[in-house]
């Protein structure tokens, strides 16, 4: 596969993606989805803005009053990127790891990166030494500009992960302090020459084992995303203000409160860390019109009574997890236009989801236009309607790991097979079923565990709860249910049978969950998904 001239000195990108032949599929089928063969991804999102709406509006905001205009953002980002290039030796093609909480800096660090033709390798501040340690061997990071409270794991593995890594602290007290450094840079930096398929991201995976998988995503794939999922679903307007909950390392993040804001002129409301209890009286406070955030949170809030407060919201995004028809039919009787979607970080974003009058009840959603999607059996083959099997997608953007062999086991005769259970309809819609890895096989009988979750989700004394197939001598496996229970609530026995009993009055009798065990939260990964493997080690154990 050809690729354009690089605008790269530092060619260790390039040179660590997967051979041509272990690509996936990359389609652009549609006119927004042809880029230049040179551009730099910083410049379209922000400084295209800017040409065109001018430097004054809102782009960046905190609860606690902080506001940042347009025109100010662009001259931090050139003043950082003064710094990367002047102080600091950034060479084009270098990484830069960036370590903080959601912040007007650390997004004027991440596009400053990519406009000094840097590659922005993010990572969550809640990660400690030990897991930032294969995430920094494997992407070999120059520079690292960390949010100074979370300096010290990094400092902790630099000599072994990443030997002469300089550390720079942001929003400290220190001389070297990156917000001291910029006071001396006038701004006005030029952008490096990049082109479309040069690296800007490397993003680690959210895996749940073993050494996390780093995928790779070019300048142009931000723009990709945006032509899919922000202009035909989000559809932002500059009077637009959008609220995340998850944090940038998280791609869904990055998307949400960067790339489709900023490339449509709307504001990003930036939060720190906030609970699902806070998160409804911040959005209603705020005027937030755009929220994504995980069924979890909008699980609580409901289950709160604070739904009320949600209903200046146009739009409520939800993605990390399957969404109940409990949540989303409460959802739309608030008047919210509620939108699902899954997408990943091997595909940068979301690729299948349905706003307005495209929605059906119970769907995802349809492949967004520039992607297809399949259903494949055991064999590869493409199975009809109806039928579950794996979702497989084609479209701009596609898993590119950096230097690993796990390549050709998500990329499959050039489909990004993601891992999921899927069935789609006679008219193209996609239905959830399961992750491939949840679906339990008990005395024969097939149980997506999502289901069941739903099913106890509905009972009012459950907050959340998981759902995996614990092994069994004789029925193979058999549903086991982690449940976190309402403040209050004491565990018993015959809670124990009132929940099976809430299940086979929703579900066929044989999906109920034999082994229910009480717990006081689930075990999460920094993205906020439930960790599957932890719960399967607990339930080795005896019941409580």
């Amino acid at each position: 596969m050809a690729m354009s001239p690089s605008g790269y000195e530092d060619t260790f990108a390039r040179d660590h993606l997967p051979p041509p032949g272990q690509w996936p599929v990359l389609e652009f089928t549609t006119p927004e989805l042809v880029h230049p063969e040179r551009v730099n991804a910083a410049v379209a999102i922000l400084d295209a803005t800017i040409a065109r709406l001018g430097p004054d509006r809102p782009a960046l905001r905190t609860p606690q009053g902080e506001m940042w205009t347009y025109g100010e953002l662009q001259q931090r980002v050139d003043q950082i990127a003064e710094v990367l290039v002047e102080d600091l030796g950034l060479r084009p093609g270098n990484r830069v790891l960036l370590r903080s909480p959601n912040t007007p800096w650390m997004v004027a660090a991440w596009l400053a990166t990519l406009k000094a033709g840097g590659i922005a390798t993010t990572v969550f501040a809640a990660l400690r030494a030990g897991e930032l340690r294969p995430v920094m061997a494997a992407t070999r990071p120059v520079i690292a500009l960390v949010e100074h409270r979370f300096l010290a794991d990094v400092e902790t593995v630099r000599d072994e992960a990443a030997p002469g890594l300089v550390i720079v602290p942001m929003g400290g007290a220190s001389d070297d302090d990156l917000l001291r450094r910029v006071e001396g840079k006038t701004g006005g930096f030029v952008a490096v020459d990049t082109a479309g398929d040069d690296v800007a991201l490397f993003c680690p995976t959210s895996g749940t084992t073993g050494v996390p998988k780093i995928t790779t995503h070019f300048h142009r794939d931000l723009l990709s995303i945006d032509a899919t999922f922000g202009r035909t679903i989000l559809q932002l307007t500059p009077d637009d203000i959008v609220a995340c909950t998850a944090p940038f390392a998280f791609t869904f993040g990055l998307g949400m409160l960067v790339v489709f804001p900023l490339r449509a002129g709307a504001c990003a409301l930036l939060t720190d860390a906030i609970a699902p209890a806070d998160l409804a009286g911040v959005v209603a406070e705020q005027g937030v019109t755009v929220l994504a955030t995980a069924p979890t949170a909008y699980r609580q809030i409901l289950k709160a009574g604070q739904g009320d407060q949600l209903r200046g919201l146009r739009m409520a995004v939800s993605a990390g997890e399957h969404i109940t028809l409990e949540t989303w039919d409460e959802l739309r009787a608030l008047g919210i236009d509620v939108v699902d979607g899954i997408g990943g970080t091997e595909l940068l974003h979301i690729f299948i989801s349905a706003a307005g009058d495209k929605v059906r009840r119970g769907a995802t959603g349809r492949p967004l236009p520039g992607y297809r999607a399949a259903i494949l059996g055991p064999d590869r083959q493409e199975l009809p309607p109806g039928v579950e099997g794996r979702l497989a997608v084609i479209g701009p953007v596609g898993c590119r790991y950096l230097a690993d062999s796990r390549q050709t086991t998500y990329v499959q005769h050039g489909w990004n097979v993601t891992g999921d259970t899927f069935r789609r309809d006679e008219d193209g819609y996609f239905y959830y079923c399961a992750r491939t890895d949840d679906m339990i096989v008990s005395s024969g009988y097939n149980i997506g565990a999502p289901e069941v979750e739903a099913a106890l989700h509905t009972h009012p004394d459950v907050v959340e709860c998981a759902v995996i197939g614990r092994p069994d001598p004789d029925r193979g496996s058999v549903v086991c249910a982690f449940v976190v229970l309402r403040p209050g609530v004491p565990e018993s026995p015959e809670l124990v049978r009132a929940l099976q009993d809430h299940v086979k009055a929703r579900l066929a009798p044989y999906k109920y969950p034999r082994d229910i065990r009480f717990c006081a939260a689930l075990p999460r990964n920094t993205s906020g998904k439930v960790q599957h493997f932890q719960l399967r080690r607990m339930a080795s154990g005896p019941v409580s």
